[in-house]
């Protein structure tokens, strides 16, 4: 059973930085990407970054591109997600998610989703 878990949300002034991190189980996470995804209030999901199997090559949105970075540790089965110069408009709760294919190009895994993380971006 695929259980994901995200932590390291909060609120943080814009401009400035946060890293998510997703601790993942009940698969075996070197062989998928995995993917950030958001949902801000009164919006469906998008997703915003994602990483292959190895970690080698990423995907993001253009509304991120730039700012954020995702990456993964295959030893510790984490993904992480380092946002920087954040905005009042990345405020949304941020989960990660499984891919089905181990390419950054795969789509997510609509069965596999962790509980979020909120991440709000207010002076």
């Amino acid at each position: 059973q695929v259980q994901l878990v995200e932590s390291g949300g909060g609120l943080v002034q814009p401009g400035g930085s946060l890293r998510l991190s997703c601790a993942a189980s009940g698969f075996i996470f070197n062989n998928y990407g995995m993917g950030w995804l958001r949902q801000a209030p009164g919006k469906g999901r998008e997703l915003v970054a994602r990483v292959g199997s190895n970690g080698g090559i990423t995907n993001y949105d253009v509304s991120v591109k730039g700012r954020f970075t995702i990456s993964r540790d295959n030893a510790k089965n984490t993904v992480y997600l380092q946002m920087n110069s954040l905005k009042p408009e990345d405020t949304a709760v941020y989960y990660c998610a499984k891919l089905l294919g181990d390419t950054p190009y795969s789509p997510a895994d609509l069965n596999s989703w962790g509980q979020g993380t909120q991440v709000t971006v207010s002076s």
